[in-house]
């Protein structure tokens, strides 16, 4: 191998597997590694350091290496200054251009470190008036000036506590993928309350990525209270989960589902056509809410609230309500500028959502992931998220126990 770089990486190396994964990934993209130094810390709490030489047979091969372990918090030795041209046509990156992650970055320009505004993953870099901010390829113009090759930049993994205690801290998802028992769960769920807390008593907001399964659940009640409550700030999800809950609000069944009936109802997705159709009459969610069209609900609530919430449709969907975003490039942007206060992230049975809500978040918020199906927790912890817990339970149970956790008078829905 004719070109080397020597990089440095600091953190809890051995406990966490990430020394392993970096060495494997080197190796995985066709490149050579020698460890030159490792200092390993002497207690569990104590961090290691490990300089490495990285090793690839030409310049642009070791590029794409070093570009790919930065994702592990790994930098060069000597950084250098940022490498930094022009866009030559709109929606298109120049060859070599930085791929960001979703860790904490700082790139190097006329001699200063300058922090990237709000990481994300699989962006670029684009620099304007001295200021650096991430930008996805689609939202890129000939003229911008992005920053290319890993030359000056910096990724920082967030500081954790790598200790097996639950109480102070979020577990990595992968110790969580496996039904709870009531016991375990009940102990998460009071972490995630306390997180919460913190995080609201310090000004940050909550956002929530939900999916139908919480109407379907019966969870719409615990919903309602916590948004009341002031602990819903944002809501990420798509058409199916506000008409699911628009149309239980109209007709008290969701999706031709009549739970005292315990079986589905004839003609139910005529139902939730009603539902969607009458929103569209009234031109939107707000508008049916401010004339007494929707009087309860999810949806009823976030409106009465004042908050936030950003619908994402796919091809699939019904209608769709007059305030779903069809443009999946403009729910993107949406989604993007609503996060901006955002402290904590709760995903609630919604896969598709909460992956792209995952896709643009930055490493260094918490994140707590609630799903009956392990896979769905599994796919958010790959995301890289430093501060994450999973929970494999009942949307439903689950947000009932968070509401009491958090609200004092709440009482679940015994009718559920």
């Amino acid at each position: 191998m004719q070109f080397h770089e020597k990089v440095e990486i600091h953190g809890h190396l051995m406990d966490t597997g990430i020394l392993a994964r970096i060495l494997d990934d080197v190796l995985g993209y066709g490149g050579d590694y020698e460890i030159e130094s490792i200092d390993l810390g002497m207690t569990h709490d104590d961090e290691s350091h490990a300089m490495i030489i990285v090793g690839a047979d030409s310049r642009e091969h070791l590029t794409r290496i070093l570009m790919r372990i930065k994702a592990y918090g790994v930098n060069s030795v000597e950084p250098g200054t940022a490498v930094v041209r022009a866009a030559d046509r709109d929606g298109i990156f120049p060859a070599d251009f930085y791929s960001t992650t979703n860790l904490e970055t700082v790139v190097r320009l006329g001699g200063q470190w300058v922090p990237v505004e709000h990481p994300e993953m699989d962006c670029g870099l684009v620099v304007s008036e001295g200021r650096v901010r991430t930008i996805p390829v689609s939202d890129v113009r000939a003229g911008d000036m992005i920053v290319c090759g890993v030359s000056g930049v910096k990724a920082v993994l967030p500081v954790t506590d790598h200790s097996t205690r639950i109480h102070g801290t979020f577990q990595s998802m992968s110790s969580s993928t496996a039904l709870l028992a009531p016991q375990r769960q009940a102990l998460l769920v009071r972490t995630i309350a306390r997180q919460i807390r913190e995080l609201k008593a310090e000004g940050f907001g909550v956002l929530w990525v939900a999916g139908p399964s919480v109407v379907q659940t019966g969870a719409t009640s615990a919903m309602v209270t916590l948004i009341e409550a002031g602990y819903v700030d944002v809501l990420f999800s798509g058409n199916a989960f506000a008409a699911i809950d628009i149309e239980a609000a109209l007709y008290g069944a969701a999706f031709g589902n009549e739970p005292s009936r315990g079986k589905g109802a004839e003609r139910g997705h005529e139902q939730y056509i009603r539902a969607i159709n009458t929103i569209r009459r009234a031109g939107s969610i707000a508008a049916a809410v401010d004339n007494g069209i929707l009087t309860s609900g999810i949806m009823h609530a976030i409106v009465k609230a004042d908050k936030k919430f950003v619908l994402v449709g796919s091809v699939r969907d019904d209608g769709p309500l007059p305030d779903v975003h069809t443009d999946v490039l403009v729910g993107q942007r949406a989604m993007r500028d609503a996060l901006r206060g955002i402290g904590f992230a709760m995903m609630v049975a919604s896969m598709l959502h909460s992956v792209a809500t995952g896709n643009i978040l930055p490493a260094s918020i918490p994140v707590a992931c609630v799903d009956i199906d392990p896979s769905s927790v599994t796919r958010i912890a790959d995301r890289g998220f430093t501060h994450a817990v999973g929970v494999v339970t009942d949307a439903g149970l689950f947000l009932e126990q968070l509401a009491q956790e958090l609200v004092a008078d709440y009482r679940p829905d015994t009718t559920r």
